[in-house]
């Protein structure tokens, strides 16, 4: 076995089915009093019933947030939280939801409790992102780490299943990367190739079945894993591609994730052979690549960045933005490679 180092983030999780009626004793358990609750306009009405669920320890509903967390969008949510004295945050969501409660946490460090109602994973990590002026930028901080996190399976069932699905590939792509990472480990690819193969068994049967709750107790329990690895190691091409993307041209988040991912990983295919072997177990395919594409293709995901807002004539600047600043990769970053996987994403081709 290869030497490595491993450190454990701190946090705390309560699944289960129900596990939501815990959140008022959670926010009691860190001794906070005036909870700021955070949500999409979309979401409002679960951000009011969490209000409610709260009553006196609710100090307002905060319900703007929005992908890839505008800086402005950041500071008129820490004003809010300043003005109506929150001393904890509520975030009720997806990513652009926890991401809104982390841009608050950077600043004031105030307690964020996450509860989940996709498959983003970004509750379990440490990582922000915050966009201005056109460009994403990321980054890591222990103060926008959830304190606790309420993962409960009812609250998915109102899931769309087209967001379902590419929510469920985006976690995919956190623990599929996690598994060639520059600091990967074993313990972190363990949970990997769990949260892959937890996701790639309930995914379908939601699709089937939308209200099957056992399916989507095994996908929020895949996402939880594959967040876990996301915290805990670093991330490479795929990450960087999809940051370059959605930030710079505004794409659906998950949606970019999920069109990329199988291109990112044929990609690194022969730099990380080892890798490939655990994605192509866990989704019980030959090929890593060709099995996630298949996969997805299965579950009628979004296969082309054309169809989601990708201008063609962007797709140079696309490739030198990823090269400009890499984040590290096992295979060298070269210019025309990257090119044409940006083409063969853009036009949704199966990997070859």
């Amino acid at each position: 076995m290869h030497s490595f180092t491993y450190t454990q983030l701190p946090g705390r999780v309560v699944f289960g089915v129900g596990a939501l009626e815990e959140l008022p004793r959670e926010i009691e358990r860190l001794g906070a009093k005036r909870a700021l609750v955070l949500s999409t306009p979309e979401q409002r009405a679960q951000a009011e019933d969490i209000a409610r669920r709260l009553g006196s320890r609710a100090a307002g509903i905060f319900a703007r947030a929005v992908m890839h967390v505008p800086i402005e969008t950041a500071r008129e949510a820490r004003d809010e939280a300043k003005r109506v004295g929150a001393d904890c945050a509520v975030t009720i969501g997806g990513g652009s939801t926890t991401g809104l409660g982390k841009a608050i946490a950077l600043e004031s460090e105030l307690p964020i409790l996450a509860v989940p109602t996709t498959y983003a994973g970004s509750e379990m990590t440490p990582i922000f992102g915050i966009t201005e002026g056109g460009m994403k930028k990321t980054g890591r901080d222990p103060r926008v780490l959830p304190k606790t996190v309420i993962y409960d399976p009812a609250l998915t069932l109102a899931l769309p299943v087209g967001l379902s699905v590419t929510s469920g590939m985006n976690a995919v792509a956190h623990a599929a990367e996690g598994l060639y990472a520059q600091d990967a480990n074993p313990i972190m690819s363990m949970l990997a190739e769990e949260g892959i193969r937890a996701l790639a068994r309930g995914l379908p049967r939601v699709v089937k079945s939308p209200q099957d709750l056992d399916a989507r107790s095994d996908c929020l329990y895949g996402a939880w894993l594959c967040g876990a690895v996301l915290g805990a190691v670093g991330m490479a091409l795929h990450h960087k591609l999809c940051h370059v993307l959605g930030g710079t041209w505004n794409l659906p988040h998950a949606e970019t994730h999920t069109i990329v991912l199988p291109h990112a990983i044929a990609y690194n295919a022969l730099a990380a052979a080892e890798a490939m072997k655990r994605i192509a177990r866990a989704i019980e395919a030959p090929n890593a690549a060709q099995g996630l594409y298949d996969l997805e293709q299965s579950l009628g995901a979004p296969l082309a960045l054309k169809d989601i807002g990708m201008p063609a004539g962007e797709l140079d600047r696309a490739a030198d933005l990823a090269c400009a600043a890499p984040y590290w990769n096992p295979r060298p970053i070269e210019r025309a490679a990257i090119r044409k996987l940006l083409d063969d994403a853009y036009f949704g081709r199966r990997p070859a």
